[in-house]
């Protein structure tokens, strides 16, 4: 099994060494290709000729809606586990904040009566949910690791008890008749409606394109290396006059955001939100993904948010010897974890710079032994 992991990693290293020894423009032809692909994917007319691949217990289309969610939030978190080094238990609370604005903004059966269209209330729910993240971050963020975890985790409860509580949230009743974004055909038809969830996959597509590219240009600034030598060393960047708790902070704020994006883009897809979306175990899920596809990279990320849902969708409606698989389908999840932390625990596509640190420990523990 050592020959054939060693085989495996050698394999990625030799990728990876082409990849980067590809011209520049061979290297945006690949990627044209690889989104080509994607906006490609929700067409029966192209995934029949996948095999296996599509959903065959739920719709393929509404699948690759929540796999493009999930990606949006492993894309936020990944900002603040992956570049900044902070353990983030409840940041499916952020999402929850971004799906109840839209829905206190935009909903007839909001107490409010306001019913702004979708588009409005978009860069509301995306502020409220970076100021969210701010006043999370203000009283916490000098606290390190579990207790940070403990914090954060309470954060997450906190929305969905009060969520459940509150009166004007409305439980489990919820809200109903959140309009859609807008948009038309030229018959007049809109362009987002109930049935199709390929206009929603093919905008949530868009945003993860244009948030990549924002969080890619973040990281390769001041910003990214202030992160960076966070997550390596707190005392030490505090040390050579990185200001530690303003960057943890810009952190926080950052991948806040993207999740109260992702939870407005739900809102607007779903027509209805109430307090049973946001349950505690998304948040796991979430955070299992960005370590699953690779901690502080951002095609790690996605590779794992998109391959979270999956593996636990796939499993719907495929029956082996008269058992449902689908009720297991979170054993099959964490023994697939279990597995990639004892042989890839850098993730499927790892940082290079944890990768490297990954290296050194396997040789230590080497030479220990």
């Amino acid at each position: 099994m050592t020959s054939v992991m060693e085989r495996i990693r050698a394999g990625r290293s030799m990728i990876g060494d082409r990849w980067h020894g590809m011209p520049s423009w061979a290297r945006w032809l690949v990627i044209a290709a690889v989104i080509a692909f994607f906006y490609a994917l929700p067409n029966k007319e192209f995934y029949q000729w996948l095999g296996p691949i599509p959903t065959t217990g739920s719709n393929f289309g509404q699948v690759l809606f929540m796999m493009s969610i999930y990606v949006l939030l492993a894309v936020g978190l990944n900002i603040v586990v992956g570049f900044a080094g902070l353990l983030d238990l409840g940041y499916f609370g952020f999402f929850a904040v971004g799906a109840y604005t839209v829905a206190v903004l935009s909903s007839p059966n909001s107490d409010l009566k306001t019913v702004w269209p979708w588009l409005t209330v978009l860069p509301i729910a995306i502020g409220l949910a970076m100021v969210s993240g701010v006043l999370l971050g203000l009283p916490t963020l000098r606290l390190r690791g579990d207790y940070l975890a403990i914090v954060t985790l309470g954060f997450a409860e906190m929305i969905r008890l009060t969520a459940t509580s509150a009166g004007f949230l409305k439980g489990q009743r919820g809200f109903n008749q959140i309009p859609h974004p807008p948009g038309k055909y030229a018959d007049g038809k809109p362009i987002f409606g109930v049935l199709d969830p390929k206009p929603y996959y093919w905008l949530v597509l868009t945003l993860i394109i244009l948030v990549v590219l924002g969080v890619r240009n973040l990281t390769n600034s001041r910003v990214g290396r202030a992160w960076v030598s966070i997550r390596e060393d707190e005392d030490a960047a505090q040390l050579m006059g990185v200001p530690t708790f303003k960057f943890k902070l810009w952190a926080f704020a950052a991948g806040a955001a993207i999740g109260g994006l992702a939870g407005a883009l739900f809102a607007g897809k779903q027509n209805f939100v109430n307090n049973q979306s946001f349950e505690l175990l998304n948040s796991i899920i979430i955070l299992a993904a960005v370590i699953l596809g690779g901690s502080g990279n951002i095609l790690g990320a996605i590779v794992g948010g998109g391959l979270a849902y999956y593996l636990i969708e796939r499993f719907r409606g495929v029956e082996l010897f008269g058992i449902e698989l689908y009720e297991y389908r979170f054993m099959f999840f964490g023994a697939a974890l279990i597995i990639m932390m004892i042989y890839r625990p850098q993730g499927l596509i790892a940082n290079r710079r944890r990768a490297a640190e990954f290296k050194d420990r396997r040789k230590e523990v080497i030479v220990g032994g």
